[in-house]
C-alpha cells in the first residue's frame, strides 16, 4: 500500500500515512495521459483569428465590367480572393471548434494515473491542517520556504473550509489555487508539485470511490 509522510505548515514531519493504491498507485499511461489533457486543452481554446471570405468584405456585387471586349482578364466581383482588398481564401476562422469529446471514466482514471506519478516522483505534499492564526499571504510564503518549494510551480488543492485560504496564495507566482473536486489532469501536468490535506486525501478517495468497488470484485 502506498505511503506518504505528512508535514505540517512549518514543514515539520507528523506522521506517515497509508494512501488507496486504487488512487496513488496506478501505473503510468502515457496514451491515455496525453489523450485527456490534449482534449481539455482544446475544449478550453477559444479562436481569436478571423479572417474575412468573399461573401464578408465589404464592396459592390455589381460585375466590374463586362464579360468581353474589353481586353482585360474576365471579372465577376470586386471581392474576389484574386483582388487587393477582395476575401481571404481558406485564411483561419472564428468559427473552428477545436473540442474533443473524452467520456468520464477516462477522466477519472488519467488523474489517477497523475496523482500516482506525483506520488512516485516525490512531487506530492501533504499538510495535516491549515491552522493559520491569520490569512495573510506572507504566513502562506512561509510555508512554502519550509517545505522547499519557493518559487516552484505547483497547484494548491483546497476542500470544504479550506478554501478561505485561497486568499493567502492566490497573490504568488506559479501557484494555482483549485477545489479539490475539480482537479484535473491540465493542472497536475502543467504545474510540478501538488500540495493537498489530509481532508483532500479523503475528498478524492470519496470522489474515486466507485473504482476501489471494481478493485475489489
Amino acid at each position: 500500500m502506498a505511503k506518504v509522510t505528512v508535514k505540517n505548515i512549518a514543514g515539520k514531519d507528523v506522521k506517515e500515512i497509508k494512501l488507496k493504491d486504487f488512487i496513488f498507485d496506478v501505473p503510468s499511461n502515457d496514451t491515455l495521459i496525453h489523450q485527456v489533457y490534449v482534449a481539455q486543452a482544446g475544449n478550453a481554446r477559444k479562436p481569436i483569428a478571423h479572417t474575412k471570405d468573399r461573401s464578408e468584405r465589404a464592396g459592390s456585387g455589381i460585375k466590374p465590367w463586362r464579360q468581353k471586349g474589353t481586353g482585360r482578364a474576365r471579372a465577376g466581383s470586386v471581392r474576389s480572393p484574386l483582388w487587393r482588398k477582395g476575401g481571404v481564401t481558406f485564411g483561419p476562422t472564428k468559427d473552428r471548434n477545436f473540442s474533443k469529446d473524452t467520456n468520464q471514466k477516462m477522466r477519472q482514471k488519467a488523474v489517477m494515473v497523475a496523482l500516482s506519478e506525483k506520488l512516485r516522483s516525490e512531487k506530492l505534499i501533504v499538510i495535516d491542517t491549515l491552522n493559520y492564526s491569520e490569512k495573510k499571504t506572507k504566513l502562506f510564503a512561509e510555508t512554502l520556504k519550509a517545505l522547499g518549494i519557493t518559487g516552484k510551480s505547483l497547484v494548491f488543492s483546497l476542500t470544504g473550509d479550506e478554501r478561505a485560504c485561497t486568499v493567502m496564495s492566490r497573490n504568488i507566482p506559479k501557484v494555482e489555487n483549485t477545489p479539490t473536486e475539480n482537479l484535473n489532469v491540465t493542472q497536475l501536468l502543467d504545474r510540478e508539485y501538488l500540495i493537498l490535506t489530509e481532508a483532500g486525501i479523503k475528498s478524492l478517495e470519496g470522489r474515486f470511490a466507485a473504482w476501489d468497488k471494481k478493485e475489489t470484485k
